[in-house]
């Protein structure tokens, strides 16, 4: 399979993407996904592990992680967030790409190896924590789970916020966003007594 040189035009790189998930193609993972629900027009079946190998041979540019984003192909959609350089990547971009968002694989994925490291992250985690749409709310507290992760401090206002919005999650109705609420809260309650005892007050009032 030839591969393109770095002056090649995208599209040619969305073609050399598309025909070597076609050569890894897992029919029974890909079986089971579609039996599951997922929405997309391809699904390949490639695992996670396999895909983070094969970002590292492809190039990390903003023109080719945008463009397999709009490719209704769900191993594409993963690799994009995997390719696109944190640094170019604005707000208003997150914005665009998790109100597009199709299923909650994507909203994990996009969170670990994007979202978590732009710049603006840890302000941007609030708005979403705080959204009335599930995969937007999803997608802010796997983010700011991975910056406490990191190692990231909230200021004490911004604890409290986090504290406030926690325990609205932990109420929520759907059981991914409770559970990755929890998740973001244990890892906030791992930093020292303070906020240990922070999070167990929300966990005693809630009964959890």
């Amino acid at each position: 399979m030839n591969r393109p040189d770095k002056e090649s035009p995208v599209e040619d790189w969305v073609r050399h993407v598309k025909r070597s998930l076609r050569g890894m193609m897992n029919g029974p993972v890909s079986a089971s996904m579609r039996s599951k629900g997922q929405t997309y027009k391809v699904n390949f079946g490639v695992e996670l592990p396999r895909l983070r190998e094969m970002a590292e041979e492809l190039p990390h540019t903003f023109s080719l992680a945008t463009a397999l984003w709009t490719e209704s192909i769900r191993e594409c959609r993963l690799l994009a967030g995997m390719l696109m350089p944190p640094e170019e990547f604005s707000a208003n971009d997150a914005e665009l790409w998790i109100d597009s968002m199709k299923e909650t694989e994507e909203a994990e994925c996009t969170s670990m190896f994007l979202l978590s490291r732009l710049r603006d992250a840890s302000f941007k985690v609030f708005e979403w924590m705080a959204s009335n749409v599930e995969l937007r709310q999803l997608c802010g507290f796997l983010t700011v789970g991975h910056l406490l992760k990191k190692g990231f401090r909230f200021t004490d206002r911004d604890a409290q916020e986090f504290l406030d919005q926690t325990e609205s999650g932990l109420q929520d109705s759907a059981y991914r966003v409770r559970r990755a609420a929890q998740n973001a809260l244990l890892l906030y309650m791992n930093q020292g007594e303070t906020e240990s005892a922070n999070g167990e007050r929300i966990l005693e009032r809630l009964k959890l």
